[in-house]
């Protein structure tokens, strides 16, 4: 009735709709990852792919809800900044980067406010889901696999990697970007020819992780990359 009298309410309550469905599947990933730590015996870096993989998934929540972009750079500045402080106070210890020096965190949440900011407006959500995902799940499982199978190792800029990782990172990157791809353009041959692309270089990317950095130049590189390239090879 409220909302028969008035229409602006309309907006309001799904826009309310909207953000509780994304904030509940990120408390979702939170309590599953404090389950997982409480009554299990996982290593902390498990908690912290749990934590890092699955909140990138809500990207795939709000380009399905098409939340408003406000709403995604808002959550980014806030994240942001609770990460900054978790470096000075034992806010994120479970979450932040174990055993090394490093604000994956910080980047990782402020390439979610970028990414929102600039594909939101240009109308192109599904390259900000490229580089959130690419990152997510790319560099998430890449670096459990190079952990616990990654034998052959190589340094790059003072990061050790792996090849299995690496190998890992660049097959995990095709998949995210073909399906995208496939959904958005169609099966035409500029779609694999980019996720090929694009994969190499998130690889490529992703092995220069000097401070956590990475989770920076994954996401945003992925994303501004794979949108130029569709629009050199598909649109023009």
């Amino acid at each position: 009735m409220l909302i028969t009298l008035f229409p602006g309410l309309e907006s309001i309550s799904l826009l309310w709709l909207q953000i509780t469905l994304a904030a509940a599947w990120v408390v979702l990933i939170i309590l599953i990852a404090w389950g997982v730590s409480r009554f299990t015996n996982s290593e902390p870096e498990i908690i912290r792919k749990i934590v890092h993989i699955g909140t990138g998934n809500v990207i795939l929540i709000a380009w399905w809800l098409n939340i408003p972009a406000i709403v995604g750079i808002t959550a980014s500045i806030f994240a942001s900044i609770i990460t900054l402080l978790s470096y000075i106070f034992p806010i994120l210890s479970g979450i932040n980067s174990v055993g090394r020096q490093s604000l994956g965190t910080f980047f990782y949440a402020l390439s979610i406010g970028i990414l929102v900011a600039g594909f939101w407006y240009l109308q192109q959500p599904q390259y900000a889901a490229i580089g959130i995902l690419t990152m997510a799940w790319g560099d998430g499982i890449a670096a459990l696999i190079g952990q616990r199978f990654g034998k052959h190792q190589y340094e790059l800029l003072g990061s050790n990697k792996s090849w299995e990782g690496s190998f890992t990172m660049t097959f995990l990157s095709f998949l995210i970007n073909i399906f995208i791809l496939l959904a958005t353009q169609g099966n035409i041959w500029q779609t694999w020819v980019i996720s090929i692309v694009v994969a190499i270089v998130a690889t490529t990317l992703e092995a220069f992780s000097f401070l956590g950095i990475d989770n920076l130049t994954v996401p945003v590189g992925s994303a501004a990359l794979a949108y130029s390239l569709v629009q050199i090879l598909v649109l023009n």
